[in-house]
């Protein structure tokens, strides 16, 4: 899916389980989903990539970011704060994708500026659900600038 322009959309999956990984990636698949997958496991490497730092100094800037919660060393929620203060990030949409049902959780993340909180399901066809509502509204629907 393009953004109005000659290039794929950059998605970067900040998500610690391994099996949650390989699913995006096969619900990715399954739904021909063809962006650019980027994936970072912790916090810390997630800050990295989106400020360019270390390995990740060639990095694609994301166009979207889907964040888990319950991340190493940082977690979500301070990545999502960090990212929505900064005048060069926050303009990234953040999808967070978290087991997460907690009132609480839902609440801080919308304080700090999520654009958008979804339950992951545990299910595989539900989770292709997910996936096709992110490609279809915030790939589709939405327009997101351009961090190039």
């Amino acid at each position: 899916m393009l953004m109005g322009k000659d290039r794929q959309v950059e998605i970067l999956l900040i998500e610690d389980n391994s099996g949650d990984i390989l699913l995006t990636k096969e619900a990715f698949e399954e739904i021909k989903f063809t962006e650019n997958l980027s994936v970072v496991t912790d916090g810390e490497a997630a800050l990295d990539f989106l400020y360019k730092r270390g390995r990740y100094a060639e990095a694609a800037s994301p166009d979207l970011i889907i964040l888990d919660l319950n991340i190493p060393r940082v977690d979500g929620k301070e990545i999502l704060a960090k990212v929505k203060k900064d005048e060069l990030l926050r303009k990234i949409p953040i999808i967070v994708l978290s087991t997460s049902k907690s009132d609480r959780d839902i609440k801080i993340c919308y304080e700090l500026q999520a654009n958008c909180y979804l339950i992951k399901p545990v299910d595989f066809e539900q989770f292709i659900e997910i996936v096709t509502y992110i490609r279809d509204f915030w790939l589709g629907m939405v327009k997101i600038p351009s961090m190039t």
